[in-house]
């Protein structure tokens, strides 16, 4: 899954984008209320640790 894809499903699954930076991203999930980082490189593909990683904190299903 690209960055791109990813901020979809975020979005999607009613998590929000709290503020930008050089690198990273701060989104916000009000499902599990925590703030975690997703990297601004939206064509590049997401390693499988940070996907399930941001899966977890956004409170979705992680990927095997």
């Amino acid at each position: 899954m690209k960055y791109g894809e990813l901020k979809k499903l975020l979005k999607k699954n009613g998590c929000r984008m709290e503020r930008g930076g050089a690198n990273h991203e701060i989104w916000y999930s009000a499902k599990t209320e925590k703030r975690f980082p997703v990297g601004r490189h939206d064509s590049q593909e997401v390693k499988t640790g940070t996907l399930n990683a941001i899966l977890k904190d956004a409170g979705l299903k992680e990927k095997e």
